[in-house]
């Protein structure tokens, strides 16, 4: 079951030219790459992207990421896992567009 990550466009271009990243400014300021699980993505858009629209979707394999993938609580006492060294992009199965519908983000079918 693959782990999620939104990121700004911008965001994603540049670590697509650098082929890896240690993440968004939250995550450089937390220490850690901030992922989603499935049942949870939809709650991290609708709070930390509510109103952006050029957002890219990526789901990553956490059994890639080794035992630098820590679960961890954190909104609600969820468990979220968080990433502690670079995302790399041979890390990522795939990335898609997660556009801004009029009733919130539009998540690719099988995701939620």
């Amino acid at each position: 079951m693959p782990i999620f990550k939104i990121f700004r466009r911008s965001e994603w271009d540049a670590f697509r030219a650098a082929g890896a990243t240690r993440g968004a400014p939250v995550d450089l300021a937390d220490g850690y790459i901030h992922f989603s699980t499935a049942a949870q993505v939809a709650g991290t858009a609708a709070r930390h992207f509510a109103s952006e629209s050029d957002l890219v979707l990526v789901a990553v394999d956490p059994g890639r990421l080794g035992a630098d993938l820590r679960w961890e609580p954190s909104r609600g006492g969820q468990l979220f896992p968080h990433l502690y060294r670079e995302l790399r992009l041979t890390d990522v199965l795939w990335d898609k567009s997660l556009p801004l519908g009029s009733a919130g983000h539009i998540f690719p079918e099988g995701v939620l």
